[in-house]
């Protein structure tokens, strides 16, 4: 439990940290001379924002799975599971242009903690999936040892 929430804290102090850079930016007015830069930087907190909400949600799920207030079974649904791959896991993609350090230093940590909240989905799906085989089927009851007769 110490791991996921070192974890959730985590992906929580970083969430606020973006939260605080694009707000301080906008409130500044950034002022990029050139508007191909500013498209960047806009695409780009996109993708720090689309990241950080997709870990998120995968961790509230998680941390209700927890709580018991959903099974294991149900947060391995395609609706529960970690999505915007294509677009999270995209990096270095604008060529020779330079993005400010905080925002460089904000997509790289959240890069590396999407990538390691995706190995962690695909191994509770996995567990799920072995759960799953070691389950006789629903339709079927299950087998009772009966004592073998002697004759």
């Amino acid at each position: 439990m110490s791991f996921f929430d070192r974890t959730f804290d985590e992906a929580l102090n970083l969430l606020v940290e973006a939260r605080n850079y694009i707000a301080t930016r906008d409130r500044l007015g950034a002022s990029e001379p050139r508007p191909l830069i500013q498209l960047v930087m806009s695409c780009e907190t996109m993708r720090l924002t689309a990241r950080m909400t997709q870990i998120m949600a995968w961790l509230l799920v998680q941390k209700a799975v927890l709580a018991g207030e959903m099974t294991a079974a149900e947060a391995t649904r395609p609706e529960h599971r970690l999505g915007g791959r294509e677009v999270c896991t995209t990096r270095d993609s604008w060529g020779d242009l330079v993005l400010p350090p905080q925002l460089q230093d904000l997509l790289d940590r959240s890069f590396n903690l999407y990538t390691r909240i995706a190995r962690l989905d695909e191994m509770v799906d996995l567990r799920a999936e072995g759960e799953a085989a070691d389950q006789p089927p629903l339709s079927l009851p299950a087998r009772e040892s009966q004592p073998k007769s002697v004759d």
